[in-house]
């Protein structure tokens, strides 16, 4: 099934004029029923980006934000994302960056952080498709941590994968990285993507 340029933007509108230089991707795109948990159906994925089965979507939102490097001795480097993640009526529910894992002894990793309860989880990736070769990858992560928020808010905690799709610019630099004295300097790449959050079926509540 085809769909035109604002089906393939169902989240914000203000995405909706960067979405369309998109058209090109190889997997078309479902339009998002409004965030009730029940309604929420992700696009067609690659095999290698599918979430086991057992897991479901219960959340999503359009992130706007930038993709951030610094300049090594080796190249621009990936430091973590600065986004905001809106849902259909165009409202801030989720803030995405890189921070501590607690779970991991705080190892890095990028995070989302709910607007309203403060609730986080943390993500490491174990899956990747380059869908336009002008964007970055479209990502399968798996949360290696979860938090609740400091009043026991939990939107989030009980998130078990999250997927990054329709992936709009974010790409590191290709120039300005090649001389020393450039060593340190830093680039904010703009981005846009879909987050969709999937949590465990029936799992026992343990809240």
């Amino acid at each position: 099934m085809t769909h035109n340029g604002a089906e393939r933007c169902p989240f914000a509108p203000r995405l909706r004029p960067t979405c369309l230089a998109a058209l090109a991707v190889a997997f078309t795109v479902s339009q998002l029923s409004p965030a009730d948990a029940d309604h929420i159906r992700p696009p067609p994925v690659p095999v290698s980006l599918q979430v086991p089965a057992g897991n479901k979507a219960f959340r999503a939102g359009a992130a706007v934000g930038t993709q951030d490097y610094i300049c090594l001795p080796s190249g621009w480097t990936f430091f973590g994302p600065q986004a905001t993640l809106f849902d259909e009526r165009d409202e801030q529910i989720i803030t995405h960056f890189l921070s501590p894992n607690p779970i991991e002894n705080g190892t890095p990793r990028v995070t989302w952080q709910d607007s309203r309860d403060t609730s986080k989880v943390w993500g490491l990736a174990v899956a990747s498709v380059t869908v336009q070769p002008d964007a970055i990858p479209w990502l399968l992560l798996k949360v290696v941590g979860a938090e609740d928020g400091p009043t026991g808010g939990d939107e989030l905690a009980e998130t078990t994968f999250v997927q990054r799709l329709n992936t709009v610019g974010g790409l590191a630099p290709s120039t300005g990285c090649t001389m020393s004295q450039q060593v340190g300097s830093r680039a904010l790449v703009p981005y846009s993507a879909d987050y969709f959050f999937y949590k465990a079926i029936n799992r026992p509540s343990s809240r």
